[in-house]
């Protein structure tokens, strides 16, 4: 799953997309969410795993990350909004303390960079869990997994999420993760992507444990919501970083491909910390001026948004 700029051509239409008769109506049977399901997990499958749609897949996990953390901090009772979380990750100086907003968004992140493909993938997830559920997430993995086979991806993502939360029922975040990682790894996903908590609450989680009548099917019908709200942000991402793509030959300030590049991939950029005195990632200097020069003029050809609107500390992103 790597980024390349989509077809000047490109726009929302000529990107896959659900049919009508796919999102037209409930989904209020086991057999209707399996049936929606495998349509949905179609069309996202080809958006994120064909380079040729031009979906920028890290800005898509890092935006996906922020959605999962502002999700997860309701199911953990903190409540806090998007922006707090946002601004708790994004502006605190690495030598200082995130606070819980900011480190819940770092596990979200830490979870969307684990390569399932690479051998070292269930160490990683490990460092994330911590090493004393090790038996335990291998059993549920496994038990999700062979759901998924038999029922279909989103049956098993709801398993594993049971298995956990019927041995903690706080490990909302760990339940969360592991239904991603049932997600990929059914999908053959090179890396996980932050969906399936997305639009989950307390009261369904709770109905999940105790085994409520029909509840298994609910908890699906929210992955699959999660599913298709990843779906429109994917496509709208690509339009996105099509049109950042076009305005790159009209910047002139020294650095400006490499700058550009933060943007295909972070989903806020903070020009004082990310860009001066040298672009993250790179040898190359900007001073904090010409940062915020540099974002302003991102702003200014519509490519670009100020995301706080305030006067300082400001974050920029891609542009709707």
């Amino acid at each position: 799953m790597t980024y390349q700029p989509a077809t000047l051509t490109n726009d929302l239409n000529t990107l896959p997309k659900l049919p009508a008769w796919v999102t037209v109506g409930s989904a209020e049977t086991p057999e209707t969410v399996a049936f929606r399901s495998g349509a949905a997990l179609t069309v996202l499958d080809q958006l994120i795993t064909d380079p040729r749609h031009g979906v920028p897949i890290k800005l898509l996990a890092n935006r996906l990350a922020l959605k999962a953390a502002t999700a997860t901090s309701k199911l953990e009772g903190r409540m806090a909004r998007e922006a707090d979380i946002r601004d708790a990750y994004h502006l605190t100086p690495p030598s200082d303390v995130r606070g819980p907003d900011g480190d819940l968004l770092g596990f979200c992140r830490d979870a969307a960079r684990l390569r399932l493909n690479a051998r070292e993938w269930q160490a990683g997830l490990r460092s994330l869990i911590g090493h004393d559920a090790e038996t335990d997430v291998h059993t549920w993995l496994n038990a999700g997994f062979a759901r998924a086979r038999k029922h279909g991806p989103l049956a098993g993502c709801a398993f594993v999420m049971r298995c956990v939360l019927e041995a903690d029922d706080r490990a909302e975040r760990v339940a969360c993760l592991l239904s991603d990682v049932v997600l990929a790894r059914t999908l053959n996903w090179p890396s996980l992507l932050p969906i399936t908590g997305q639009h989950l609450t307390k009261a369904v989680l709770r109905d999940l444990i105790a085994d409520g009548q029909g509840v298994e099917v609910k908890v699906q019908q929210r992955l699959l919501q999660s599913v298709e709200d990843t779906i429109q942000i994917s496509r709208e991402l690509a339009r996105r970083a099509a049109a950042l793509q076009v305005v790159v030959p009209k910047l002139r300030a020294k650095g400006s491909n490499a700058a550009v590049d933060l943007f295909f991939s972070e989903d806020a950029v903070a020009p004082s910390m990310m860009l001066s005195p040298m672009i993250r990632g790179t040898t190359i200097p900007m001073t904090d001026r010409a940062a915020r020069r540099f974002c302003d003029r991102l702003v200014e050809l519509g490519v670009a948004q100020e995301l706080t609107g305030r006067p300082t500390f400001r974050l920029y992103g891609i542009a709707p």
